[in-house]
């Protein structure tokens, strides 16, 4: 048995136990002592075992099972810092609403309002905790997901935009083109914001900008057409925002090694 089936399999008991009992604290015991944190990477594994189980015990145990969600994202970010185990449990929480809304339907309205107050989160591992659980939705519901994303747009901040980027860089969604298409419409509605904007000195928009600078890639190579063509109508502005964005995604190996010609003709125009 690999370690995600182990875990897997403790976690459907501790589960079944919570809503027994409706104690969690042994569930949330067994994801403090296996986080693998203080450290460079979280028990990833683990986090993803976590949801899945969840949404087994969920299909009769649903509103149970979202309040247990709930409660481990009230950790607060002095309750649980960057890079401790305590960071694991509203991490977990937050990968496990987006498990709620994919398998539990009227739970779908209520994990997107909730993913979008959490894409604020001034932890990475938070942020990251809701591109998974915002895949999760989209796997699910694909077209419900990128149409809640899509509003997200003209209001949101610089993390939300975040966000809707890193989410929509999945390579499953984009193997359907409509999808592929709606995926790089979205991207094409950021750059838009962001060269309206001359407020850049944000850490919020660091960290939008460093997304941007792999996931227009993920777009590109599953709509290599109208993606380089994309990247092409970017550079005219000469922003240099945009163009650092560009040669970040041009680095990639899932555009340098299956276009290399088109990644050649983009670098050339980015040295005039």
């Amino acid at each position: 048995m690999g370690k995600r089936d182990a875990h897997l399999q403790a976690l459907e008991s501790l589960l079944d136990q919570f809503v027994k009992t409706g104690s969690e604290q042994e569930l949330v015991d067994y994801l403090l002592s296996n986080s693998n944190l203080p450290g460079p990477r979280a028990n990833l594994e683990l986090a993803d075992a976590f949801p899945d189980a969840l949404g087994k015990i969920a299909q009769k145990e649903s509103h149970k099972c979202w309040a247990l969600c709930m409660k481990m994202l009230e950790l607060t970010v002095e309750e649980a810092p960057v890079n401790t185990p305590e960071e694991f449990v509203p991490f977990c929480g937050a990968v496990g609403i987006g498990s709620m809304g994919s398998v539990q339907p009227s739970f779908f309205d209520q994990a997107i309002v909730t993913l979008r107050r959490l894409a604020k989160d001034s932890r990475w591992r938070m942020r990251e905790a809701v591109r998974m659980g915002l895949q999760r939705l989209a796997e699910a519901r694909a077209r419900d997901t990128l149409m809640a994303l899509e509003s997200w747009i003209d209001e949101g901040d610089w993390l939300e935009m975040r966000a809707i980027a890193a989410t929509v860089a999945m390579p499953s969604l984009l193997e359907n083109e409509e999808q592929a298409a709606w995926a790089l419409s979205l991207h094409r509605k950021i750059f838009d914001r962001v060269l309206e904007t001359q407020d850049r000195k944000s850490e919020q928009f660091r960290v939008m900008r460093k997304a941007l600078g792999y996931t227009l890639s993920v777009v590109v190579s599953a709509l290599p057409r109208e993606g380089f063509e994309f990247m092409t109508q970017l550079i005219e502005p000469q922003d240099k925002d945009v163009k650092w964005i560009l040669r970040e995604n041009l680095k990639k190996k899932r555009l340098e090694m299956n276009f290399p010609v088109e990644v050649a003709e983009i670098k050339n125009l980015l040295v005039l």
